[in-house]
């Protein structure tokens, strides 16, 4: 406390008492004054009038202390208010700071007058606010000339009570809290709310000057242009607990705007939706600028959504169908994945989803029905489910959900979520696949059977068994979409029994990889194909024992047999085709045959000539060549020994092959790439007026000439054959699952006998309804099951 405050206390006041004993002995600022002390001060009389002036009063004078203006009477606090909360007050103020800082000390804690000075405040700030809002109501409502005003008018506002609050420290600090009533900046913003926010005409214009102001910019596609004085805006909003209705209403123009922008783009580029995804993803970055210059962070996100949902509401569908195929076939993964995003944001994820899973499986569909490009079916497949997984991966992404304990967490927030496969994604693609390979049924199944056999015969090559494993597991990878488990496995086995009695495999290691894999992850039937390396087996040491019993120079010690088991092979039927073979050959053939009945008594040898091979020597003029060729090429080539010209009905009548299998195996040998005959005259099908000559001018640079025959491929006819037995195999499944099921329930609905029948044989093939009502009339003519005369939906199983 000054000294100059200490007296300005009344006359009963304690003040100087109060004083602590450092003042007294406090030192002036400035040097002290010697004066000489008169002679008469001592004498008695002096000091007789020192002591008369003990009661008078004591005039004191504060040395160091510069005299300041005469301090303003209390009346004259509100004079001072006022100057300041005038906008345009020229008038003269002649008091300092320091004096209204003074005053009011001098008015709250010494008069004890505070509830007087705070009622003049709220009457100036009322009038000042009341003429706030008289200058917004009077000013030009052009936009950008009015929302300037505005901020100006509340940065002023602002500052001036700032200033009050400074200069009246002891009414904010001391009489506020003892009267517990609001402090001045309370009071002057709620009055300032009530007078400007509350009112409906002030706050109509802001609002138009802002969805105004920002549509123009918009429009101009220039950040910045219209609406510079919005960050200020912004900052006031927040001082006066505003801005959560501003920023309601900011998303409503925003939503509004775009709505409309949204519709009117679709409309001039309905053609080019490709074209119009592009400019939403400009117009959506430029929002995102715009919100950054203009909004706190906490908007920025509320304003994208905003923008993000108005440009893409009811036009997702219309965008996904038009432009996710056409990016996915040409690997436009940067596009997809930012359609995902935007959609995932709009929560279309699952639009998105229907629609990949549309394209996947009408390609699928398109690819599988495409009759002409059969042979390349499954590598089509293949292509196409590798850039549809890749994009799964690399664009369809969701965030990965941990699911911890929070006293146990420890992890840093910092690092970026983790990103996965979005299942969705990953269950449609394998759904559109399975539905796709329907649109043909058993074809898919056959082809890709064809594929692993043609992977087989050519082995891994330069490849790694890591590489070429991995080349396998997508072909069984396809497998698991087809329905037609039979059909593979029919097709897939005997190819097998091919490869293995040809001895075409690329590797006995892979193809018992290849068959264990199969049986124990796809399929338990295929446990059947592990008898084909067991008869192979015995067939090697059976071998070994005959060449044994024959002598060293015997033309027996060439001859290698199969013996297969009847039923485990599908070769255990032999096609009706009869070949002559020259005598020598049938004489070996019998001698094994005597062999194996002595050493097997009561069983029989069927010979397997479709399947047979044979080493042949031929001259040339270029030298001596080994050819490798199917039985029955051999058995025509053998016949030019005898004769350099033979013509086709020459050839037909020694070797008694029938009229079609003929004409195929003359075609192998005369029309292919390596023609050991010549046909006259020359082209590709064989007549019946065709001669045929030893090619002895033939060339080839290796020693050993393999000739491609029928047998190595898969013929219509023989896939016909394999279908019928697949069939075939069909129609007894379904008998013995339907008197299965008829077994154990005695008496059963006719629709309910359909589908458990469905249920029963699913595994290995999906069955037509059609298919399994005339397996049950079939079985009702044999009597396993009989109707209800009273019921003809009700069956009953006949014991």
């Amino acid at each position: 406390m000054s000294v100059l405050q200490l007296l300005t206390l009344p006359a009963n006041s304690k003040g100087f008492t109060a004083l602590p004993h450092s003042i007294t002995d406090t030192e002036p600022s400035h040097s002290p004054h010697k004066t000489p002390r008169r002679a008469t001060d001592s004498d008695s009389p002096s000091a007789a009038r020192a002591a008369a002036r003990t009661n008078q009063p004591i005039k004191i004078q504060v040395v160091g202390t510069s005299i300041r203006n005469k301090a303003p009477r209390s009346s004259t606090l509100r004079t001072c208010i006022k100057h300041i909360l005038t906008r345009d007050d020229e008038s003269q103020f002649t008091y300092t700071f320091e004096d209204i800082y003074n005053e009011c000390l001098s008015v709250v804690c010494v008069l004890n007058t505070g509830e007087g000075l705070y009622q003049n405040l709220k009457l100036e700030l009322e009038q000042s606010v009341s003429r706030l809002t008289k200058k917004l109501l009077s000013t030009d409502k052009a936009a950008e000339t009015w929302l300037n005003t505005f901020v100006g008018e509340c940065k002023w506002f602002e500052t001036q009570v700032a200033l009050l609050q400074s200069l009246l420290t002891y009414l904010d600090q001391v009489y506020v809290r003892r009267a517990r009533v609001s402090s001045i900046r309370q009071l002057a913003f709620s009055l300032f709310v009530r007078s400007i926010f509350e009112n409906p005409d002030l706050m109509d214009t802001m609002r138009l000057s802002v969805s105004t102001l920002i549509n123009k910019e918009r429009e101009s596609s220039r950040t910045g242009t219209k609406t510079s004085d919005f960050p200020a805006l912004v900052a006031h909003l927040y001082t006066h607990h505003q801005y959560s209705v501003f920023e309601e209403y900011y998303r409503d123009v925003t939503l509004k705007y775009y709505e409309d922008k949204s519709a009117k783009l679709q409309r001039e580029m309905k053609d080019d939706p490709k074209g119009f995804f592009s400019h939403i993803q400009s117009l959506i970055e430029k929002e995102g600028e715009r919100s950054k210059k203009l909004l706190p962070v906490g908007s920025w996100g509320i304003i994208r959504d905003a923008t993000l949902k108005s440009l893409l509401q009811g036009k997702m569908q219309w965008i996904a169908q038009e432009t996710l195929g056409d990016y996915l076939d040409h690997k436009d993964f940067k596009n997809l994945k930012t359609m995902n995003e935007l959609f995932s944001d709009a929560e279309g994820t699952k639009t998105m989803c229907a629609v990949f899973k549309s394209h996947v499986q009408s390609t699928v569909q398109s690819i599988v029905k495409d009759t002409a490009a059969d042979d390349t079916m499954v590598q089509r497949l293949f292509d196409f489910h590798a850039i549809a997984n890749s994009a799964i991966k690399e664009c369809f992404l969701e965030d990965v959900v941990h699911v911890t304990d929070a006293a146990t967490e420890t992890g840093s927030m910092s690092t970026a979520p983790q990103k996965r496969p979005n299942q969705e994604f990953v269950y449609a693609l394998t759904d559109a696949f399975a539905v796709g390979f329907r649109a043909r049924r058993n074809k898919p199944a056959e082809m890709i059977a064809r594929h692993l056999d043609k992977l087989m015969r050519k082995g891994q090559g330069a490849m790694s068994d890591a590489e070429f494993n991995a080349l396998l597991n997508l072909a069984l990878g396809l497998y698991r979409f087809t329905d037609d488990k039979d059909v593979f496995r029919g097709f897939y086995l005997r190819a097998l029994s091919k490869r293995l009695l040809l001895e075409k495999s690329a590797s006995h290691d892979f193809e018992a990889a290849v068959l264990k894999k199969l049986r124990d992850e796809y399929d338990p039937e295929f446990s059947a194909g592990e008898e084909l390396f067991s008869d192979l087996a015995l067939s090697r040491e059976a071998m070994v024992e005959y060449h044994a019993k024959l002598p060293p120079d015997s033309e027996g010690r060439n001859l290698s047999v199969m013996v297969l088991k009847q039923g485990a092979w599908p070769y255990s039927k032999e096609p009706n085709n009869t070949l002559n073979l020259p005598p020598s050959m049938e004489l070996e053939l019998k001698a094994f045959e005597v062999f194996y009945k002595n050493k097997h008594t009561g069983r029989s040898l069927q010979w397997q000539t479709s399947v047979a091979t044979a080493t042949i020597t031929a001259r040339f003029k270029a030298g001596k060549k080994e050819l490798s060729v199917s039985l029955y090429q051999a058995a025509i080539l053998l016949l030019f020994n005898d004769s350099t010209e033979l013509s086709f009905a020459q050839i037909l009548e020694q070797t008694s092959l029938n009229d079609p299998l003929l004409r195929l195996t003359l075609q192998s040998l005369a029309c292919g790439k390596k023609k050991v005959l010549l046909k006259i005259p020359a082209g590709r099908d064989i007549n019946d007026g065709d001669l045929f000559r030893f090619n002895d001018g033939f060339v080839d640079p290796r020693a050993k000439v393999h000739i491609n025959s029928i047998q190595a491929k898969v013929t219509p006819e023989e896939s016909k054959q394999t279908q019928t037995a697949i069939d075939g195999e069909r129609s007894s499944s379904l008998d013995a699952a339907i008197v299965r099921i008829m077994k154990a329930k005695k008496e059963m609905a006719y629709e309910k006998l359909v589908i458990a029948t469905v249920d029963a044989v699913k595994n290995h093939f999906i069955p037509d309804v059609k298919t399994i009502k005339v397996r049950i009339e079939k079985l009702m003519e044999q009597e396993y099951v009989r109707r209800d005369d009273d019921k003809p939906q009700m069956l009953f199983y006949v014991a």
